[in-house]
């Protein structure tokens, strides 16, 4: 007894080690999580000292201590004292971890802010330079056909240039998103050797001159071919540049669609075609739409290539066949090289409306692509609840139960009481009476059930009986 006693007591001398070190000393409270997101007191106060520490260090370098002059080197001395200092106040009440996700906080921020400035200088620089030219009613409605630089700004104005861009970018438009799409669609439905070459041929031509494509089309479509320079020439060189912008971006676009739809879509038997059709393409539809405007941004900017294969007008012309006809970034050229204040008016308020005109074909493109995959507008999500339904309705009238004359199957009988407010009675099923007695037709009611003919439950017969059997 006694050895067992000390077998079975041994193990638990171990055990404590492990409870005694579990039960040690408190090690305090958890640590409290880190707040991501959202400004606090302290870090508002550090942002502020040290942008105005930044800012004084910038001023005694450039001013007392150090030969230093300019305004940028100014600028790129105070923010990076700036965010020095910003590192270490943060570092004072939070870990490494912390500080660096400030600091990267801030030139995100910053860069942001410079990117938007950057924007909103140019855009009010140019309307503000043309402000003159645009309260005229004459500048967006009559060309420079019978105007000249010395005349006023209430004579002349841009509409030939406006007609001509509009034009030259429908035309580059309607041949370069059918086969910039194309393109981009066998890029990614066929691998292979050739995909692999026009990827590369793509990649190259992304990097194309504008001066080269308006020499490719001069030499071929006026030199090669002696058509004259017209709208119709500017839109090819115009198409040559935008159509590798357009190709590469719906490339990437088509490579994000998930490979799942399209296996489902072949899963349910649907051709290559069709599951493109159908499938890929309103899937990528808002992010096809952005490379449309990506390319149309390139070409709708050109004046090379204009220059070479259109010419120079002052007068409107509406035919892209024949005769030279003029694009607003050609008219913004020309004015501005002009020494009279009115003729850099005409081109400062002609650079605003190129802008507009480009942010009007900017929303027309989202209108049209629509949202993202998954995304559906009110209308667009009340369409497709009407269309489900009359879906579910032609499915209930196709499997709704119908009176058949010839019914093939076997007769069923439902019992009289399961049906509420009829009175149980005997059933009666009609059909063919297989017994042991022979065939025959006949009724039966519920009362006496069908059983099955076993063997053993034939009686048995006795010689000299008449049982319609013959031995």
């Amino acid at each position: 007894m006694t050895v067992v006693e000390e077998t079975a007591t041994a193990p638990t001398a171990p055990l404590a080690a492990p409870a005694a070190a579990a039960a040690g000393p408190d090690t305090g409270p958890p640590e409290e999580p880190r707040r991501i997101g959202g400004p606090t007191r302290s870090g508002v106060l550090s942002l502020c000292g040290a942008a105005a520490s930044g800012l004084c260090i910038a001023v005694l370098l450039f001013g007392q201590l150090a030969p230093f002059s300019g305004a940028l080197g100014f600028a790129v001395t105070a923010y990076l004292c700036f965010l020095l200092i910003y590192a270490v106040l943060t570092g004072l009440e939070e870990d490494v971890q912390a500080v660096r996700d400030r600091v990267m906080t801030v030139v995100l921020w910053t860069a942001a802010l410079v990117l938007c400035s950057g924007l909103v200088l140019v855009v009010g620089f140019t309307a503000w330079r043309g402000r003159d030219a645009l309260p005229h009613a004459n500048f967006f409605t009559q060309d420079m056909q019978a105007s000249g630089p010395l005349d006023p700004l209430t004579r002349g104005g841009i509409a030939h240039a406006m007609l001509g861009t509009l034009i030259m970018i429908t035309i580059a438009l309607a041949i370069t998103v059918p086969l910039g799409l194309s393109c981009a669609v066998y890029l990614n439905q066929i691998p292979g050797r050739f995909s692999r070459f026009v990827r590369t041929i793509v990649e190259a031509m992304t990097a194309l001159p504008s001066i080269v494509a308006g020499l490719m089309v001069y030499a071929t479509w006026i030199l090669g071919l002696g058509m004259q320079k017209s709208g119709l020439a500017a839109a090819f060189a115009i198409s040559v540049m935008m159509l590798p912008i357009v190709i590469r971006a719906a490339d990437v676009v088509l490579r994000l669609v998930p490979g799942t739809l399209t296996e489902a879509a072949e899963a349910l038997g649907a051709p290559r075609w069709r599951t493109v059709w159908h499938v890929v393409l309103p899937t990528a539809r808002s992010g096809l739409a952005t490379a449309v405007i990506l390319g149309t941004a390139r070409g709708i900017g050109e004046t090379s290539p204009v220059l070479l294969t259109a010419g120079f007008t002052a007068a409107l012309n509406a035919d892209p066949t024949e005769g030279p006809m003029l694009s607003l970034p050609l008219a913004v050229f020309t004015f501005i090289k002009s020494p009279e204040p009115t003729m850099i008016a005409r081109g400062f308020g002609a650079a605003a409306v190129l802008m507009v005109l480009v942010l009007v074909l900017f929303v027309v493109a989202r209108v049209i692509g629509g949202r993202g995959p998954g995304h559906q507008s009110r209308r667009q999500a009340r369409r497709t609840a009407r269309a489900s339904r009359r879906t579910a309705a032609r499915f209930d009238e196709r499997h709704a139960p119908r009176l058949s004359l010839f019914d093939d199957g076997p007769a069923t009988s439902t019992p009289a009481g399961d049906a509420p407010g009829v009175n149980p009675g005997p059933a009666v099923r009609t059909g063919v009476d297989t017994g042991p007695h022979g065939p025959g037709t006949g009724t039966r009611t519920a009362e006496s059930p069908i059983t099955e003919d076993r063997p053993e439950d034939r009686p048995e017969h006795t010689p000299g009986e008449n049982t319609g059997e013959t031995d």
